[in-house]
């Protein structure tokens, strides 16, 4: 139930955050192609285990409870968040369900990083 509470107070909170700073340009992940895992401290259970399986990409893991600037700025409501940016640009995103497990597949995402690459061709 604290768990609970704790989740939902965290997200009331992402919806004060102010609209100049959602449309802020990423300068977070510029160069090459990038998939990011936003997850919380307090779901570290549920971090998307295969993520450094994936190829062809950069791999980073990023605690927005530890620094709630990337909540805001990435629009991350739920956790675990896994984006996929391709020069500092948001091209794909896959989120959680309600139970705060990632339900995308290691191949949805390889998949999009191979679809992503092969565009750039």
């Amino acid at each position: 139930m604290k768990k609970l509470l704790f989740t939902l107070l965290f997200f009331i909170s992402l919806l004060s955050v102010s609209q100049n700073a959602l449309m802020e340009e990423n300068t977070d992940f510029p160069d090459g192609l990038h998939v990011v895992e936003f997850n919380a401290g307090f779901n570290k259970a549920n971090e998307v285990t295969w993520l450094s399986k994936l190829s062809d990409c950069k791999i980073d893991r990023i605690d927005i409870t530890a620094d709630s600037r990337w909540a805001g700025e990435y629009k991350i409501v739920v956790v675990p968040t896994l984006v996929i940016f391709n020069g500092g640009e948001e091209v794909k995103r896959f989120q959680a369900n309600i139970m705060m497990t990632m339900e995308a597949t290691k191949k949805e995402v390889q998949d999009a990083i191979d679809e992503i690459i092969m565009e750039a061709l």
